[in-house]
């Protein structure tokens, strides 16, 4: 029997609170902190969905929408939209948490292709993934887009 998994098997969402740290010289989130976040997120996902070691092979459409600032909460949330034979994509959205009314404003989106490993490395099957609404359709519909065009530039030596 094929193993598989829905997209809540694997779903993780993540809170940070900005401290002074995090910032880069123009008083926001540095973004080599939140691309740092933004991998352990995907790699969280990703071994939740494999039960196996991951490695990041790339990141697509990594988008900063909007700054981040001292004192705010930042919530990552990465859920898998997609799998192949060895490896899977998983989105991975970021938004600010108004500390206020709880409201969420989106202001990072990033598309992580990661890769399941056996335990010599070598890259492993991973278990389908079943999709049970309209939304994770269009997910994985769009997914295979990404992909199309991923194998494209790297074939093209991009």
């Amino acid at each position: 029997m094929t193993e598989e998994r829905t997209v809540q098997d694997s779903l993780v969402e993540t809170v940070h609170m900005i401290r002074p740290n995090h910032l880069n010289a123009a008083g926001r989130l540095f973004g080599g902190m939140l691309m740092q976040w933004l991998d352990e997120v995907a790699g969280l996902v990703a071994k939740r969905h494999t039960r196996a070691n991951v490695i990041t092979a790339s990141v697509d459409n990594l988008r900063f929408i909007h700054g981040a600032y001292a004192g705010e909460m930042v919530v990552i949330i990465g859920r898998v939209t997609y799998v192949g034979n060895t490896s899977m994509e998983v989105r991975v959205d970021t938004y600010v948490e108004n500390l206020d009314d709880g409201k969420r404003h989106p202001i990072n989106r990033a598309y992580f292709t990661m890769v399941a490993l056996d335990e010599k490395d070598r890259p492993r099957r991973v278990p389908r993934l079943r999709i049970s609404t309209e939304e994770e359709k269009a997910e994985w519909e769009a997914a295979e887009k990404r992909r199309t065009m991923r194998m494209q530039r790297k074939a093209e030596g991009f």
